[in-house]
């Protein structure tokens, strides 16, 4: 299993909002940069990725699982390149992870959150997850 970490501006897409859509979960739609394209290429169902509050908020508030894999985006022009992975909401955070605490865990100093901060869907390392999950109080 892979990790990765999914961003959503809470007033566009809420952790709430992917909640709703149950077990069918939703197209994660509009990723119009190549980096994350390839991140969201790379996913496999099953795979984990933190879901985390842009600019309002600024924490992981939950935990997302890969429930389709890529295929094209339906809110691109058709001859475009991009793609969508189906997600739902598998778990929230017990307690919501801040960017600043994230900011002060040293274990945390490399990861893509901090080094690629505008990169909106991006991979965690195993580490990395473990130790997020720890900060919020997921066992």
């Amino acid at each position: 299993m892979a990790y990765w970490l999914i961003k959503s501006e809470p007033d566009v897409w809420s952790w709430d909002k992917q909640t709703a859509k149950g077990a069918k979960g939703e197209a994660w739609t509009g990723v119009r940069n190549h980096t994350a394209k390839l991140n969201l290429m790379k996913m496999k169902k099953g795979d984990r990725a933190f879901f985390y509050h842009s600019n309002i908020g600024k924490e992981i508030v939950g935990i997302a699982e890969v429930v389709r894999e890529h295929y094209p985006d339906p809110t691109a022009e058709p001859r475009d390149p991009w793609v969508v992975v189906d997600f739902k909401a598998a778990e929230p955070m017990p307690k919501p992870v801040t960017l600043d605490a994230i900011k002060a865990e040293p274990k945390l100093k490399d990861m893509a959150l901090l080094k690629q901060s505008r990169l909106s869907v991006q991979p965690v390392t195993a580490d990395e997850w473990k130790t997020v999950c720890k900060m919020g109080g997921k066992k």
